[in-house]
């Protein structure tokens, strides 16, 4: 029992050790979009619902991107856990060749996408705004997608800091950066809240040449030190590391917009429940940063064991993550159940958003454990080397049931006439992430039994 609790003890740390960093990094990215908010919303409204729109745009493609380039996090890891150390630069040289490739596509993308303006009746005004945006982050694309390869190499390895310190010098850089190209400064043309994408491409290059020259230096990496050795395109690796990420890649795309879609369908209900969910969500969104960082952290050490083919390490990281995140989210919902007036009082001082949103905040805290559970599962997943399972799922999962029963429930009359209105919304998203937890652990257990047999088989 002893040597139980000691290993227990053991895996728990390791996971904190790297977690901590990660839940930084994590917070650190989803606060340029909150800079850019604020900086934008000082110039006028006008520049605000641009950097609103052009947000919406380009977000769910970064997800993507990042998403594909995540199976780099699993192949090193589990490399590393093999002591296969000369592999790992070559994963990571073909990831980046998948990275430019995919972020050109992405700059491309965002270069021609004003075409769809007109189709969602954004105003004239509002559209030349939009696409100067999306024109300045369009350039920051190839750079963040080859960022975000290189954090997934040195995060594999256990080195969650250096990514942590460099996000968190992108925040310092962003404020200044926007400020130039807001307001126009050393021959910069003054933009307005346009110049926050132009920043952004800046802050993402940056960002992107200090990480890599990092990696290029840094001691501990001298034995799979990057750009050494083979650097050609090997079409057959970048294949099985796109096919290993696009179903990550792809699930994350689902989430995230099943719950873009849900603010245009309840626009319909007026302004002030509008404002009650974005405060609701915004809540959740920064509390979903805690148990998916954790998860990043299980993919790692589940990576590493699986590359030593050491199913008790598989075993033992799995049942502390999902033990450690359940806790998490049970402390989660009842901080929310017990301060989520005092928290809606801080986004808005409107008292009837505040206490619709703080109504809302109790279907989230419903919703904590099977969250924490799904995402948890679906990072060990990925760790063992399984993305479409969770691509499968979280589709069924979201948008075949989460939105349709959603839908069903705020839209049409279930009794006397009435309907739940965002309450039968926010009721889908619980039935969505209860399917989705209940799936991606049947999956994992599933999937742990199989790969206990092939490894006593191939003994």
């Amino acid at each position: 029992m002893p040597n139980t609790q000691a290993t227990w003890r053991s895996e728990f740390k390791a996971l904190r050790i790297l977690m901590m960093p990660i839940l930084v990094t994590q917070l650190a990215q989803a606060g340029y979009g909150f800079i850019d908010t604020v900086m934008a919303g000082q110039v006028s409204p006008l520049d605000l619902a641009a950097v609103a729109i052009g947000s919406s745009v380009w977000l769910p493609l970064f997800l993507l991107i990042s998403g594909i380039v995540m199976a780099t996090t699993p192949l090193v890891a589990a490399a590393y856990g093999a002591r296969q150390y000369q592999e790992i630069p070559r994963i990571t040289h073909q990831a980046l060749w998948l990275g430019l490739v995919i972020g050109l596509v992405g700059m491309v993308i965002l270069q021609q996408i004003s075409f769809i303006f007109p189709l969602l009746d954004v105003p004239n005004n509002l559209q030349q705004q939009t696409e100067l945006y999306l024109h300045g982050v369009s350039y920051g694309m190839p750079a963040v997608a080859i960022f975000c390869v290189l954090r997934f190499y040195s995060e594999a390895l256990g080195y969650t800091k250096p990514v942590m310190v460099i996000s968190l010098l992108g925040i310092l850089l962003n404020i200044p950066a926007n400020y130039v190209f807001i307001y126009g400064l050393w021959g910069v043309p003054k933009m307005g809240g346009a110049g926050c994408g132009w920043a952004s491409a800046i802050v993402m290059t940056s960002m992107m040449l200090v990480l890599l020259a990092y990696v290029l230096y840094a001691p501990h990496f001298a034995k799979t030190r990057l750009l050494q050795g083979e650097l050609k395109p090997a079409l057959g690796l970048i294949w099985h590391i796109s096919k290993l990420g696009f179903p990550i890649g792809a699930a994350i795309f689902f989430e995230v917009s099943l719950f873009s879609c849900i603010a245009v369908l309840v626009s319909p209900l007026g302004e002030l429940v509008v404002a009650a969910h974005q405060v609701a969500l915004s809540v959740t969104s920064l509390l979903f940063m805690i148990p998916l960082s954790l998860a990043i952290s299980m993919t790692i050490r589940t990576g590493q064991a699986y590359g030593r083919h050491d199913l008790a390490g598989v075993q033992r990281t799995r049942q502390v993550g999902l033990i450690t995140t359940t806790i998490i989210a049970c402390l989660s919902a009842t901080m929310i159940i017990l301060c989520r007036e005092m928290i809606t009082s801080i986004y808005t001082p409107h008292q009837q958003v505040q206490q619709l949103a703080a109504d809302l905040l109790l279907f989230a805290a419903a919703y904590q454990v099977f969250d924490a559970l799904q995402v948890g599962a679906a990072g060990c997943l990925r760790g063992i080397q399984n993305t479409r399972s969770p691509m499968i799922m979280t589709l069924i999962a979201y948008w075949m049931v989460a939105l349709p029963v959603g839908y069903g429930l705020a839209m049409f009359p279930l009794w006397h006439g009435q309907t739940l209105g965002v309450y039968g919304f926010w009721f889908g998203l619980i039935t969505g992430l209860g399917v989705a937890c209940v799936l991606l652990n049947w999956r994992l257990s599933v999937n742990l039994k199989r790969l206990k047999q092939r490894w006593i088989h191939n003994k």
